[in-house]
This record gives structure tokens, sequence and C-alpha cells, in this order.
């Protein structure tokens, strides 16, 4: 990609997007030597650290990049791909938009042979969601429930998102799979309760209930004792066996596990059976796939709107929800294909002007070695959003403050007061990336910035430090020229 020294020629699709051309003799802002100071000694203490640092920052509203290092370099940008699927989301679907889960079937005095149970790809849905629906489901008349079928067919059946095959055997909840209806995240919750005295047995609970047998148990051991809990699990047959051992110590407080599943076609089928038979609904013991037909509604739920649950992705930087929304972006489009959610994201970009040479989307969440960025893209997909009233006000809120909230809550503390960093942070063995914008102090973004570094393994938290440094820098610099 060929970039003037100190101007974009234009933001590729940008004044389509709502976003101002750059001109090449515009006006530099008064905080531009200063954004250059901090990139140039940014660049040289990652240098000095055995890694390099791709670097961007660009003033607002103009669209003039001011500062850079490495700016065109493609390179791995770990979550901060979150920002491309955030932006997609919102483009595509919209920030109104609500996800609809239903049961549906025929109700025939008091009994639905055949229950299916159907989703367009909720990151929310939780069990309480399920007891709601069941609710329903009885205020009209249901009283047994001859068959239970989950539709999963909104997306297609890899349930694993692409580049999630190279950590295979990794069971925490930020590796857990998809499905177009899913459930609590699609994690089982495994929470241990010390018995009433010690030697007696701990209570295990396990939610979302009916998925997951499990094996074993675990003592109570005397009080002050280490908690030493072992916890393996197996798929099987299309559900989930968990074997518990060890110990817990007299009066402490519970313990909680949360795993993924392994297959998460049935999760939510399951959970409906033992909901089912909770509010006194007869109901069979086991689940099916299929049911796409079916078309008669019985009970719906409808999600938060969209502009509240990409809160999950830049604040809290929320692997699950980024591949949910991800895959519905494709689904969107007519194709329930990981292949279809990566181009409908691409083009996007494309259209922003936000996607260079060697760059390219795998997967939504930005985990592993997928996909490439350069720090000149970033930049330019945040300017070209932040001018965009369609997206950009929802864009802005997802962002972690610096200082304040989300996964920046522990980090530039020195801007908390002010609260003028709004950025979404990544971090991999290798990368450590942090992308976002300096506010004014009218709130508008006066700056968008992008850092994606590499690092030697082990050097990830010198890179963040400065990093951190380079966007205090910035910050300050910006305050200080518009006050």
């Amino acid at each position: 990609m060929l970039v003037a020294a100190l101007a974009i020629s234009g933001l590729s699709g940008g004044e389509a997007n709502g976003a101002p051309p750059a001109t090449a003799g515009s006006q530099a802002p008064g905080w531009s030597r200063e954004a250059k100071t901090a990139v140039d000694k940014l660049s040289r203490r990652l240098e000095d650290e055995g890694g390099r640092i791709g670097a961007a920052v660009i003033a607002l509203p103009s669209g003039e990049l001011v500062a850079s290092a490495n700016e065109a370099a493609a390179m791995n940008p770990a979550s901060n791909a979150k920002l491309g699927t955030a932006v997609a989301a919102l483009e595509l679907l919209g920030a109104e938009h609500r996800f609809v889960t239903g049961l549906y079937g025929e109700l025939d005095e008091g009994k639905v042979a055949r229950l299916v149970l159907r989703g367009a790809g909720d990151p929310t849905l939780g069990t309480a969601d399920l007891a709601e629906l069941v609710r329903e489901l009885k205020d009209a008349g249901a009283t047994e429930v001859g068959e239970v079928v989950v539709d999963q067919s909104y997306f297609d059946e890899r349930y694993d998102p692409p580049a999630y095959d190279q950590q295979p055997n990794e069971w925490a909840a930020f590796r857990a799979p998809i499905a177009a209806v899913s459930l609590d995240r699609n994690t089982v919750s495994f929470t241990v309760y010390p018995g009433v005295s010690k030697d007696s047995p701990a209570r295990v609970s396990v939610s979302p209930p009916g998925f997951t047998s499990v094996e074993g148990s675990v003592a109570t051991g005397k009080k002050g004792s280490a908690e030493r809990i072992g916890l393996s699990l197996a798929g099987k047959a299309g559900r989930l066996e968990a074997k518990l051992s060890g110990s817990i110590a007299e009066g402490s407080r519970p313990a909680t596990y949360v795993r993924r599943v392994d297959d998460p076609r049935k999760l939510a089928g399951y959970a409906l059976l033992a909901v089912l038979r909770e509010q006194g609904v007869r109901a069979p013991n086991d689940v099916a796939l299929g049911g796409e037909k079916e078309k008669r509604a019985l009970a719906l739920h409808e999600s938060a709107p969209l502009g509240q649950i990409i809160q999950a992705l830049g604040k809290d930087s929320d692997n699950f929800t980024a591949e949910m929304l991800f895959r519905a972006v494709g689904a969107a489009e007519k194709d329930p294909t990981p292949e279809a959610a990566a181009k409908a994201v691409e083009k996007v970009l494309r259209d922003r002007g936000a996607l260079g040479a060697g760059e390219r989307v795998v997967n939504g969440s930005g985990l592993f070695d997928a996909n490439r960025s350069s720090a000149l893209s970033l930049a330019k997909l945040l300017s070209s959003a932040s001018a965009d009233p369609r997206l950009g006000p929802e864009l802005v809120a997802h962002l972690a403050i610096g200082g304040v909230d989300g996964t920046l809550r522990g980090r530039l503390r020195a801007l908390k007061e002010r609260r003028y960093v709004r950025a979404k942070t990544g971090t991999l063995a290798k990368t450590v990336a942090l992308s976002g914008y300096v506010l004014g102090p009218d709130g508008a973004p006066r700056a968008a910035f992008a850092f994606i570094a590499e690092t030697p393994v082990g050097k990830t938290k010198p890179a963040r430090d400065a990093i951190d440094d380079a966007v205090v820098a910035l910050a300050r610099a910006i305050e200080r020229n518009q006050n």
C-alpha cells in the first residue's frame, strides 16, 4: 500500500460512509510533532526488546496521517480483529438488530408432538431465557412434548471457528465453539460447595442442566486447607462427561469452574428438556437435530439490540460473542459459512479503505494465528467509522475506557479522570495490540490510533508498557493543544 509521508491521499470508500477525505495540503494539528516523537520513541523501545511496531495515528476529522512506523506492514492484530467484526456487524445488521430464538410446532389439546427450538445466532441466550420460552408455551396450554428437535441450520455445521483447531485440547471458556442455537455461551459451569463438616462430601451443581454427566466426587477438607479440585472433561455422543476429584476446605466459599463444551449442537436442547420437566411439562429423554421446515411459532424470545451486545467485544474482548456475530454477518448474506462471513467483513473493510496488501480476515475474534492487518488499516477503519452516524456512536461507546473499565481497567491509569482514551486491546504470545480513539474535551474523537507490536515470547509486558506510554503521550499532547 502506497502512503504519502504525511497524509493519506484518501480513505477508499470513506466519503460514501460519512468520512471526509484527507487532503495532501491540510493543516497538521498542533499536536502532530509530539505524536511523531511518541511513535519514534515507541519504535526504538520495541527494537531494543527485539521486536517491531506497526503504528499509525490519524488526525480527526481531517483524516491526515500524522505519525507512523511500519504502518502498512501486515501483522497479526490479535483481538484488534474484533474491530472489523464490530464494524461489519453494525453496518450489515444494524445497531437495532435483535436476534430471535423460538419454539415452533403445533399445539393440539395440550400436546406438542414435535417441538423445534430454533435460533439465529443470539450470543446472549441463557438458561433463564429458555425458562421464559417454556412459561410462554405453558401459558398457551402445553402440558406434554413428544419430541424435542434443535434447528441449527442458520449456521453451517462447523461449530469450531477457523483457526481454533490450532489449540484443540484447550477446554477454557475463551475457546468455546459456536452454533445458531447456543446457550450460556456454550460453556458449562461447575460450582463446588463444601460439605457441612470435615470429611462430608461436597455438593456439586452444574449449569446449564441436562447436558453433562458427572462422575467422581469432591471431599470436604479441614478449615484453611488448600483447594485441590480436579476436573477433566470428554465429549461423548454429543454430550459432555465430567470427572471430579479432590477436596475443598470446610467453611470456604464455593468454587466455580467454567469450561467450554465439545459439541454445542444439542446443548440447548438438553437444557430445554430439563426446563420443561422443572415446569411440569412432560418431555422425552433425548434430543434430535432438524426441524428446518417447521414454521408455526409457539413462543419467541428477542435479544437485546446489537448496539448493546457488541459491548462484549470492545470492553471485554469476548471471543465467543465475536465469533457468533462474525458468523451472523455471513448468515445475513444468505450464506451460513465462515468463508462467507470472512468475505462479507473483508468487503466492509475494503469499502472503507481498510484492507491493504497481504491483509486478510479468517475469523472474527483474532484468536490464534489467523488474521492479518496493518496499523494503517486499523486506524483508517476507526477514522471512517467515527464519522459514520449509522455506527460511529455505538463503536466508540463499545470500547474500553482507559483506566476505567473492561480490559483497560488496570491500564492507562494516568488518564482515568479525563476518560479521553477509548480502545481495543489485543494480546497473543507474540503480539500486543491497542487501537482506538483519543477524545477531545467535547467528547468528539480527535485522533484514531493503532499500534501492533510483534515481540519475542515472554516480552509482551514491556511492549504493552511501551504502547501505553505512547498513548498517554498522545492523549496529553492532544489535551494541551485543545485548551
